[in-house]
């Protein structure tokens, strides 16, 4: 079976891996076109078409889907199916070509979680379950009948990135699952129920400051939901601190020798016995684990203190 594949980031390449290995020919990859970054303009392939290539496979890179000259490329290929792992929309003239069809793999049991970052809401809205699904293309993102799912649990520890790694994983054995189901004829797609369905937008900075006027359990599942990219971030005496990693106190601290006033409630107001820091929150205290000051690496909360030592009346802010 011969196998379109269009994909652009790191969670794409271990589905296109899995393709490959699995013996399907996979006689075009379509991604991202070059992008230049840095001080010195340095050309950056995407992941998927560095893999592509190691691989000795055909890349295109389009700027546009509706390029004619693309479609007649698609169409040369004459593909059984297009596969689509975290890349753009598809117009129909695209995904209409293949004789068997085109599915695309979401990270998330859809319809929950529609949209550009499913793992991001999915944690910051304390989901203790997630998975992938994939699922016929039409012309509305996201809401074509279903092939086939995968759960996984969700740890109250878990980041934005650790649950990425395990869905790109999960993800790719499902669309090797899926190609398997199409080649046969085997597939029993499900519609969605769109009175269950849930929004998951695009993530911008402005969305990702945090607000420590909310229960410490939202505020470190809005924490780890961001963590590490684009991170959670707040302000102490005016300079930019990501919050990456986080917890509940759940054992008593009164009785440690703090800095800081242990005894303020306020939201945001900071506490620290040398080594640990916690924040205030409505009516309960987070303990701070890893953060990343604005133009300096991550590190732990103690690295952090021996540089920086909680003050009596400071807050995050």
């Amino acid at each position: 079976m011969r196998v379109i594949f269009m994909g652009t980031p790191e969670f794409a390449v271990e589905s296109l891996r899995a393709i490959v290995d699995a013996g399907y020919v996979v006689p075009l990859v379509v991604t991202t076109p070059d992008r230049q970054k840095g001080r010195g303009l340095k050309t950056i392939q995407s992941d998927v078409k560095r893999f592509a290539l190691e691989r000795g496979l055909e890349v295109a890179t389009p700027e546009s889907l509706k390029d004619p000259g693309f479609e007649q490329l698609v169409r040369s290929k004459s593909p059984d199916v297009i596969c689509v792992v975290a890349f753009r929309i598809l117009p129909e003239s695209i995904f209409s070509i293949p004789s068997r069809g085109s599915f695309n793999l979401h990270a998330s049991l859809l319809p929950k979680y529609r949209g550009a970052a499913p793992i991001n809401w999915a944690l910051i809205n304390g989901e203790t379950e997630s998975g992938v699904t994939t699922f016929f293309l039409r012309r509305t993102v996201d809401t074509g009948s279903m092939i086939l799912q995968r759960r996984v649990t969700i740890d109250p520890e878990t980041t934005a990135g650790e649950l990425h790694d395990v869905l790109m994983s999960v993800g790719a054995e499902a669309v090797v699952e899926t190609l398997g189901l199409i080649e046969r004829d085997a597939v029993e797609p499900r519609i969605q129920d769109d009175t269950q369905a849930t929004p998951a937008p695009k993530i911008f900075r402005d969305d990702c400051r945090i607000e420590w006027d909310l229960p410490a359990e939202r505020v470190h599942d809005f924490i780890r939901g961001l963590s590490p990219h684009p991170g959670a971030f707040t302000h102490r005496g005016g300079t930019m601190v990501k919050v990456l990693r986080s917890r509940s106190v759940v054992e008593a601290v009164a009785d440690q020798t703090m800095t800081g006033d242990a005894s303020d409630t306020h939201p945001g107001a900071l506490s620290s016995d040398g080594r640990r820091l916690f924040v205030e929150c409505r009516s309960s205290r987070l303990e701070v684990l890893i953060v990343q000051p604005e133009g300096r690496r991550a590190m732990s909360a103690e690295e952090y203190l021996r540089g920086r030592p909680v003050t009596p009346g400071e807050r995050f802010e």
